[in-house]
């Protein structure tokens, strides 16, 4: 069980706007502010008896809710595509492994250019829309440490978004290289590190109106690096898209608390000048392209 509360997520935003200010980022004039909307914060009971105690939820559960929304609008996918779009854009065309294929974003794309492509994934429900997307593919279940094809099957191997729901990176990596050919490519994108610390987290409700979360792990970026390493893979790139910078905005009325399923995307409005301080030059997401030997 996770216990979310609002109160605790402002004051987070808070503290690492003041310690960007403790290392030069921000004048006095700022850090008085920070410390006088703290005070506030306190003082607004409101946040704190707005807290829930919010289920973790499996893979399979979470992403059978979520299969219904995944495709839109997901902003996520605008930092990701462009990147993946370019490097695959480079690779030959061949035989192609879609690993968590979900509703078969990436899948589509990889047909379009050519490739012979098969999706797997853990959910059978994004299965069932990633068929219907790419008739022309070949989608399997099962789970991306033991993908269900041969050794040296692949000439590429894409997964988008799903990393971050392992517990852990070696396997998944060890398989990826498994299933690849000599000289094959895998290219990753997932939620950055610092987003997950951040609570960059799919919200799911459960069927009985529970709040819940779907199963999500703190992988920085040495852990991917070694997990790559240690499966004989090379790093040929790494990209670290960073969130914009938002404008300061014209003084508007007081923003209210939000509903739960857009926390903490909405909660950074109530603080907005802690949260643009505390965000500012973080990235988003991180793509990776690895080779095999």
């Amino acid at each position: 069980m996770i216990y979310e509360n609002p109160l605790a997520y402002v004051l987070g935003l808070e503290g690492v706007a003041l310690l960007r200010a403790f290392t030069g980022e921000h004048d006095r004039e700022f850090v008085d502010a920070r410390i006088d909307e703290i005070r506030r914060l306190l003082d607004d009971r409101s946040l704190a008896e707005a807290a829930v105690d919010v289920a973790r939820v499996d893979t399979v559960e979470g992403y059978r809710i979520w299969s219904q929304t995944y495709d839109g609008p997901n902003s996520t996918f605008a930092f990701d595509e462009p990147i993946v779009r370019e490097i695959v854009g480079t690779l030959p065309v061949g035989e192609a492994l879609d690993a968590a294929c979900g509703t078969g974003r990436f899948a589509q794309f990889l047909a379009g250019r050519g490739h012979r492509v098969t999706g797997v994934d853990s959910s059978p429900d994004m299965l069932a829309r990633a068929g219907k997307r790419v008739p022309e593919g070949e989608f399997l279940l099962g789970e991306l440490t033991r993908l269900p094809l041969p050794d040296d099957a692949v000439d590429l191997v894409t997964c988008s978004l799903a990393l971050t729901h392992v517990p852990s990176l070696e396997p998944v990596l060890a398989e990826f290289a498994r299933v690849l050919r000599p000289g094959g490519h895998v290219v990753i994108s997932d939620i950055h590190p610092e987003g997950v610390a951040r609570g960059v987290v799919p919200p799911v409700r459960l069927p009985d109106g529970r709040p819940g979360r779907v199963a999500t792990y703190h992988h920085r970026i040495g852990d991917y690096v070694r997990a790559a390493l240690g499966a004989g893979l090379q790093v040929r790139r790494c990209d670290e898209p960073r969130l914009p910078v938002a404008d300061s905005p014209e003084p508007a009325a007081p923003a209210t608390l939000g509903p739960w399923e857009v926390w903490p995307w909405c909660l950074g409005d109530l603080v907005p000048e802690a949260a643009r301080a505390a965000t500012a030059g973080v990235p988003a997401i991180v793509v990776w392209h690895l080779q095999s030997a």
